[in-house]
């Protein structure tokens, strides 16, 4: 089997108030046989397994860690959705601020991606798009564990550990990016604030406002 399967059955069981024991007798097993599966001591069979979806209601794939939605789908590119104005998980709950700095951070991102898919370059690609998928994955990771209820079973990564990787992969990604740059890659514009404002008309003053925000904060940690 994989790490992902203990962890995930312990946990649907116990957000589903479900005791070990009970959920023993329900799948068939012996409560000893199910904490060792939920321990990841022993293995279990496709049998279980099917029997482990059927009863959660959840997909095999999600059980195995292949899929990180229940349903076990699997997102394809045309299948993400856009965040436009008429998408209804778009709508901005709380303060002006909120939503004004959603709208700066989202525009600025259409501008980044559109200059590094203008690179061609495979390499600075993924690293931007890690560097990226670092930092939300841990402000989105910090906000969850303000409530003490959330299962950490979400994650992979343990608790003890993950902050620390955060930063070493965050830091590596930024480290090998700056060596893409020095391999003498030439991106196919010049940029600044005038031919920002020229080539993304919508989206240019959302970047330079964010860039003055940055620098207000570093220039306010530098003092």
């Amino acid at each position: 089997m994989n790490n992902s399967f203990p962890r995930l059955i312990t946990s649907l069981r116990k957000q589903r108030k479900i005791t070990q024991k009970q959920a023993a007798l329900d799948l068939g097993v012996s409560q000893a046989l199910l904490s060792h599966y939920e321990k990841g001591i022993r293995e279990c069979g496709l049998n279980f397994l099917v029997k482990c979806a059927d009863y959660y209601g959840v997909s095999c794939d999600y059980l195995l860690g292949r899929s990180p939605e229940p349903s076990g789908q699997m997102l394809a590119a045309d299948q993400i959705p856009s965040p436009d104005e008429n998408n209804r998980d778009n709508v901005m709950s709380g303060s002006v601020l909120c939503t004004l700095n959603k709208k700066l951070i989202a525009n600025s991102l259409n501008i980044v991606f559109d200059i590094i898919a203008k690179s061609n370059n495979p390499e600075i690609l993924k690293l931007s798009s890690d560097y990226l998928f670092l930092s939300v994955y841990s402000v989105f990771r910090i906000l969850y564990s303000m409530n003490k209820e959330n299962s950490p079973a979400l994650f992979n990564i343990p608790s003890s550990v993950y902050n620390d990787l955060v930063n070493c992969a965050m830091l590596m990604s930024k480290a090998n990016l700056f060596r893409s740059g020095d391999k003498k890659t030439v991106m196919p514009q010049n940029l600044s604030a005038e031919t920002l404002s020229k080539n993304y008309p919508l989206f240019a003053s959302s970047l330079l406002n964010l860039i003055k925000n940055a620098e207000n904060s570093l220039n306010d940690f530098n003092k």
